[in-house]
């Protein structure tokens, strides 16, 4: 079945080939933008310098003549990609083209008609948008006098429609490169089969006809599997350039936006953001079938996986995040958080790059959504989410043919000839916020000042490509520190520095890579740094006669450093001190480390691929969406009374765990709890334990001295109390006084009790109406009675958080449940342990009957044989196992039961199972149990009544 890939971006685009194109004739794309230079040597003082003292005055640097080397004056497709009249050719892992819109002058593409940005100071916010509806009010009222005049041809021929009569599709330079290439990588591996893209053509397509948007439509449909999304170019330029870029992008990477301006774009863009995210989920159910797959990535469609769930209830849905997700402090200051995660929380199963990022997650939902968050995912109201984590790859087959074209090997020559006897510290990155360039540079300089040897043997070459964004005061910093450093350690015959302000055409890119001695990441924050991959792949001296095996210095803060296990030289971009350090380190390590180190990295790189991510995500999702469609209720079939009672009568032996609250009564304390009939299920039970062949046992979360009190009408009935901290076990005989089990160590409870109360009792003071119960081996926080219910929810969240971060290596853990309160508990007990233990015991009488019946049959004689003890040593065995059981639940911690039961279920004979087992679940939520009552207790209550008279 197809698989549908959303990503804000298509792998393709269009390029226009017309001459004139009705008043938007063709521009020469300006060169590169130049960085704003030093106008006085005393600006030079008063730059950021990690050494005291003036600088020197400037002398004049030779930067132009590397960037004339570097040069593609004029942008074209040849020079970015591969095999540029190849739609499907290997793709950048990172384009640094990512403005919408912008195809940096490769191609010929229409304007945008979005409106201008909101205005910076937040009080003329207001104002603007005033004044933005008249004008909408004036143009429509302009539009309906002029229609009547003028046909749709006639408007085209004036301007408003960019014709674009010739046109082709082209490989795009913007989106996600990795994404393109791992995908086609599973493709060709045909691991993945069938799969449509969907996504923008990355450009304004208000101006065009809307028959040429068909046309464009319908060849990309059949002829490249790709579905095109057309949104107003209104809408796209406030999803794009402002929430995601202005708003989302800088908090998921730690650079929260406190400008003015910040709550003025988040008002003015989370409507676009909201529309553009529901013009991909139309799009996507519209050509849906059942049986498909869909995969939603990035920041830019969070909202995408519940707007399709809404539609298709059932449909297979997975989310991959590229991008770094924060913790839930940075998180929460969004606005729209809420709508955010629960958007991501659409689809079957959430996936980040690293387990941080998928920890920072289910940490934000537990915080913010008030919701259990377990090591596999997050448990909500009526179904469960599976999160994972799993890095992503390159593709190292058709990088290598990559790497064998012409202009590659040519360049290698060149580049080694121009920097011989130089070691080269090679770096590429967008100039913006958080790819840390100004703190390699800075740590370049320290590195140069303490190491005066190494000034005529290095040259750092930095490609620096520019974002669009604005970046001024950056640019600026960026550009002093790089003059200062030419001003100081350049020479006339050699220059440690090669700043490039632009980027380096593809061929150009996988020879430095081949030919430099380290390369150098200081990421602030990122996902995943697949350039750190190519890099390693690249280094394996094939192509530059034995110059192999070149450290790698990467940033802490990146994705790849958690994948690479510590092979890498590994520096925090902040500590200037320790990537000088490692500059030096890299450049004086030995072969023999270097070889080591390499290798591990090469092995990490060739292993976990993109084929390989692809894959298992796909393989990850068809496994999670079939265990959640066996967990729906409206997949698991009613209980059927009538088959129940056949199998109870037919069964020699039976064993019933029956949960309490929420199961046999109503959820609550039992001072609050209400029965479905007290008297009622006092009597059914103990119609059940007059049977001698059923063992019945009771659960529940309350304490062996309430359990005792509420079931002193039932003599023998086997209780677990307190969750599986503490078990009474059944009795045959109704006078026995049976002793509770503790397994749980009571003092040790004490000491972890001892401080989670002060923690509680900060948020007790803080919560008007709450209140806090002990127990013996739990705490709960009330807040169900608070008067202010949302500022209760929000501090029970921060309490759940503040818990789990804080008594992690006690064994205990916070968790909310659904009636408004927070229960903390410990990790080690639960019904299910108390389950086995009880299914232990059971097995072990049996096992002590079988060796009785064994040894009476050995030494038998004819007496014996003639008395029949042998034959009651057999029945005895016989009654000793268990054949039929039965267990009865309504929440999470009854699904640890019914998991356990399930497993037991097993044919007649086999040792250790259960010929008829019966898992049932009371309620609407999913589950894994084999059937559902969806009566609730009454209906649970009822069918045990007409158990018990059955027999």
């Amino acid at each position: 079945m197809p698989t549908f890939v959303a990503s804000f971006f298509l792998p393709y685009t269009v390029d226009f080939h017309d001459d004139e194109n009705n008043g938007q004739s063709q521009r020469r794309p300006s060169p590169p933008p130049r960085m704003p230079s030093r106008k006085t040597s005393s600006d030079v003082l008063q730059q950021p310098s990690l050494f005291a003292g003036p600088t020197p005055p400037i002398t004049p640097a030779p930067n132009a003549d590397h960037e004339e080397f570097f040069a593609q004056w004029r942008p074209t497709a040849a020079k970015h990609f591969l095999k540029h009249n190849d739609p499907r050719t290997l793709i950048r892992t990172d384009s640094h083209i990512d403005e919408w819109g912008s195809s940096a002058g490769i191609f010929n593409q229409p304007r945008s008609r979005a409106g201008p940005a909101p205005p910076d100071d937040i009080l003329e916010y207001a104002k603007a948008q005033e004044k933005l509806k008249q004008q909408a009010e004036e143009a429509k009222i302009k539009r309906a006098r002029t229609s009547r005049s003028r046909s749709l041809s006639s408007r085209a021929s004036s301007g408003e429609r960019f014709v674009g009569e010739n046109w082709t599709v082209e490989p795009s330079v913007q989106g996600n490169g990795g994404l393109t290439n791992a995908v086609r990588a599973a493709q060709s591996a045909q691991t993945v089969e069938d799969v449509l893209w969907v996504g923008t053509l990355g450009f304004p397509t208000d101006t065009l006809l809307d028959g040429r948007k068909d046309e464009i439509s319908e060849k990309l449909e059949n002829e490249y599997d790709a579905l095109a999304v057309y949104a107003s170019d209104t809408d796209l330029d406030g999803h794009y350039a402002h929430y995601c870029k202005t708003i989302l992008w800088p908090v998921f990477h730690y650079q929260i936006p406190d400008h003015p301006k910040s709550k003025a774009y988040e008002d003015h863009s989370w409507v676009y953001y909201v529309n553009v995210n529901r013009a991909f989920a139309d799009k996507i159910c519209k050509s849906y079938k059942r049986g498909d797959t869909i995969w939603i990535h990035d920041y830019h469609l969070l909202l995408v996986p519940a707007m399709i769930r809404e539609k298709l209830p059932d449909a297979q849905i997975g989310f991959f995040l590229h991008s770094a997700f924060p913790s839930s402090e940075v998180f929460r200051v969004l606005s729209t958080r809420k709508q955010l995660l629960e958007g991501m929380l659409g689809a079957n199963l959430v996936a980040f790059q690293t387990n941080e990022y998928a920890h920072h997650f289910l940490q934000t939902c537990s915080r913010l959504l008030i919701v259990e968050a377990t090591a596999d995912g997050v448990q909500l109201e009526d179904h469960f989410v599976n999160v994972t984590n799993l890095a992503m790859g390159i593709d190292p087959n058709a990088l290598a043919k990559a790497r064998e074209e012409q202009e590659v090997l040519d360049w290698i020559k060149v580049i080694r000839e121009r920097y011989q006897g130089k070691r080269l510290i090679v770096a590429r990155d967008k100039l913006d916020s958080v790819r840390g360039v100004r703190q390699k540079l800075l740590s370049f300089e320290l590195f140069l000042n303490k190491n005066p040897e190494w000034r005529d043997k290095v040259v750092l070459l930095q490609v620096a490509t520019s974002t669009g964004e604005k970046q001024s005061e950056l640019q600026a910093t960026v550009s002093d520190i790089v003059s200062r450093i030419d001003s100081v350690h350049s020479t006339l015959a050699h220059q440690p520095l090669v700043f490039l302000k632009q980027d380096i055409g593809f061929s150009q890119y996988l020879a430095l890579l081949s030919v430099a001695d380290v390369f150098m990441i200081t990421s602030l924050r990122e996902g995943m740094n697949l350039t750190a991959h190519e890099y390693i792949f690249c280094q394996d001296g094939r192509e530059t006669e034995g110059k192999a095996h070149g450290p790698l210095i990467l940033s802490e803060f990146t994705g790849s450093a958690a994948v690479f296990g510590g092979h890498q030289l590994s520096v925090n971009p902040w500590g200037y001190q320790q990537c000088a350090e490692a500059i030096k380190v890299a450049l004086e390590m030995g072969d023999a480390e270097k070889a080591r180190r390499y290798e591990r990295l090469r092995h990490v790189v060739m292993t976990q691929t993109g084929e390989f991510w692809a894959t298992t995500l796909a393989k990850q999702l068809a496994k999670v969406a079939e265990e959640h469609f066996q967990r729906d209720t409206m997949s698991i079939p009613r209980l059927s009374i009538m088959q129940l009672s056949q199998k109870y009568k037919a069964a020699s032996r039976r064993l019933f765990i029956l949960d309490y609250e929420g199961t046999l009564a109503q959820h609550g304390s039992i001072s609050s709890t209400i029965n479905v009939s007290p008297q009622r299920v006092i009597d059914v039970l103990n119609d059940l334990l007059v049977d001698q062949k059923n063992i019945v046992y009771v659960m529940s979360s309350n304490t062996p001295e309430e359990l005792e009190h509420l079931f002193r009408q039932c003599p023998g009935l086997g209780i677990i109390a307190e969750t599986g901290c503490f078990l009474r076990e059944y009795s045959s005989s109704a006078s026995e006084n049976v002793p509770w089990l503790e397994f749980a160590d009571l003092d040790k409870m004490a000491e972890w009790k001892q401080a989670v109360r002060q923690i509680l009792q900060y948020y007790h003071e803080r919560v008007e109406g709450s209140w806090i119960e002990e127990r013996h081996c739990s705490l709960l926080f009330h807040y169900e009675n608070a008067e202010d219910e949302t500022a209760a929810s929000r501090q029970a969240g921060d309490c759940a958080n503040h818990i789990n971060d804080a008594c992690e290596s006690q064994r205990v853990h916070a968790v909310p449940t659904r009636d408004g309160t927070l229960l903390i508990e410990p990790l080690d007990w639960s019904k299910g342990s108390a389950a086995m233990e009880i299914w232990a015991k059971i097995r072990h009488e049996n096992m002590q009957a079988q060796y009785e019946q064994s040894k009476a049959t050995k030494e038998g004689d004819g007496a014996a044989v003639a008395n029949g003890s042998v034959s009651k040593n057999d029945d005895k065995a016989q009654s000793s196992r268990i054949d039929f059981l039965m267990v009865a639940g309504d929440d999470r911690e009854d699904e640890i039961v019914f998991r356990w039961a399930n497993k037991l279920a097993g044919a007649e004979g086999v040792e250790g199972k259960v010929r008829d087992v019966t898992t049932v679940s009371v309620g609407k939520r999913n589950t894994e149990a084999m059937a559902t009552l969806t009566q609730g207790t009454t209906g649970l209550v009822t069918a045990l009544q007409r158990l018990s008279k059955s027999a």
